[in-house]
């Protein structure tokens, strides 16, 4: 008998798992591509110094989503 208030917990599938990862994923990419383009209207309208921070920014978002792909792909193998 399961305690009061409690919920089973259902394992996904391997294509909703699928489906999850690649809606996480696709979040990564459009905040990395948002933080570059923002920094580069900001490198040719505004301040040099600041629009590279956002450039970096952008970078390192699309690193960590680099490493976040090659982590789930190998994990697959």
């Amino acid at each position: 008998m399961r305690a009061k208030g409690y919920k089973i917990k259902r394992r996904l599938s391997a294509s909703e798992e699928f489906e999850v990862t690649k809606l996480v994923l696709d979040k990564f990419l459009w905040l990395g591509t948002a933080f570059a383009g923002y920094g580069l209207f900001v490198v040719i309208a505004q301040d040099f110094t600041r629009g590279m921070y956002l450039l970096l920014i952008g970078a390192l978002i699309f690193i960590v989503f680099a490493a976040i792909i090659i982590r789930e792909f190998e994990a697959i193998r």
